[in-house]
């Protein structure tokens, strides 16, 4: 009778023993919050990425459903890109281009930055360059595919990323460069 009743009180825990688990788990949480918070926010090269995925498979996602051809359009003189038409652009009667990228806030998914930490390296369109052009267009078509483009840019810290739009698919793949 006596083990039984021992045992049945060894059963639970303890007081000091819940409160050193949650002392360690919050010893943990304070360690790790910096570090998830800076995962989280996006800034320089990590932007610039995310911003360009983002567009892109908006603009690809826009072509497939629309069945109509939709351009993003790249500015490098002011940093920016954008998927042309995203905010009412005005097209030019006489040329038949479109106006300046869409002014809606950078990271909604329609329009981009390249950051001022981050350099663009090459902007390459069809095998051309336009990184000093005042202005270069991609286009994604209702089939899935779209232009070739290439884009490296380059950290202040030194950093490059080099990011790669395949024309069959339409997909954007990355990779790191030395």
């Amino acid at each position: 009778m006596k083990t039984r009743l021992h045992l049945r009180f060894r059963q639970a825990f303890t007081l000091i023993e819940i409160m050193v688990v949650v002392a360690l788990m919050g010893i943990i949480c304070a360690i790790a919050i910096p570090n998830l918070y800076q995962m989280a926010k996006k800034e320089g090269l990590r932007r610039a990425v995310s911003d360009l995925k983002d567009v892109c498979a908006n603009a690809r996602a826009q072509a497939i459903l629309s069945g109509k051809e939709v351009s993003v359009r790249f500015d490098p003189p002011i940093r920016r890109f954008g998927i042309s038409g995203a905010a009412a652009a005005p097209v030019d009667p006489i040329t038949g281009e479109s106006g300046p990228a869409p002014e809606s806030m950078p990271g909604t998914g329609t329009t981009g930055i390249f950051p001022d930490d981050v350099a663009l390296e090459m902007l390459d369109v069809n095998l051309s360059e336009y990184k000093d052009s005042d202005w270069a267009r991609v286009r994604f078509y209702p089939n899935g595919t779209s232009d070739e483009m290439t884009i490296v840019f380059r950290a202040e810290s030194g950093e490059f990323r080099k990011i790669t739009l395949e024309p069959t698919t339409g997909l954007l793949s990355q990779g790191k460069m030395k």
